[in-house]
Parts: C-alpha cells; sequence; structure tokens
C-alpha cells in the first residue's frame, strides 16, 4: 500500500466518488492481497474534478500542501497510484498518518 523512496512516498488509493461526504475509509486489500487505502470524496468523476478532490482531501488530511501530491498513476481509474513529496522527519510523520488512517477506520 505504500512504498518511501529518499524525496516521495508512493501510495495506492481506491477512489471512490459522488459519495454523500470527503474522508478516509481505511483499508481493502483485493484478490491478490495488495492492499490499498479508500478515499471517498463527493466530487464526481468528469474533467478530473475527482482526482483533485482526491488531492485537496489528502493535502487536507496530512497537513501539506497540495502541491506535493501527485496522481502519477490510474487518473482515469478508481485505483490509483499518489505520490507524495516529503523527505527526512516530514516524511516519517506522513507515513504513520497514513499507516493510522489505514488502521483506524473500518470500511462500510
Amino acid at each position: 500500500m505504500i512504498s518511501v523512496s529518499s524525496d516521495a512516498i508512493a501510495v495506492q488509493v481506491r477512489l471512490a466518488p459522488g459519495a454523500s461526504r470527503d474522508c478516509l475509509a481505511g483499508s481493502q486489500a483485493d484478490a491478490a492481497e495488495r492492499h490499498y487505502l479508500v478515499a471517498r470524496v463527493r466530487a464526481i468523476p468528469e474533467k478530473g474534478k475527482a482526482n483533485a478532490a482526491l488531492i485537496a482531501l489528502l493535502a487536507r488530511q496530512l497537513g501539506i500542501p497540495k502541491r506535493d501530491i501527485d496522481v502519477i498513476r490510474g487518473a482515469t481509474s478508481r485505483m490509483k497510484t499518489v505520490r507524495i513529496s516529503a523527505n527526512g522527519p516530514e516524511q516519517d510523520r506522513i507515513v504513520a498518518q497514513l499507516e493510522a488512517f489505514a488502521d483506524e477506520r473500518t470500511p462500510d
């Protein structure tokens, strides 16, 4: 679900657009046991609105600027790879927060 390099964090996210509220809703695994973070956004999947809402949600939840977050794979798919630019202690803090979001909530 989360992979870390020297200057970035990549996280697998399954995006559910058209939700009743924006939230990070825990983690799940697919049939191949690949884990991913579940995110729900109110925006509809039209002209990048849902991706923009995902970036805004992650930036707000992680306390980082939106410019540090990019969807690097799956722009038109529900399964996405999101790259978060960070290094050093900031990287450790973000990884800990992502792991906490994955652990503390149980998907519906």
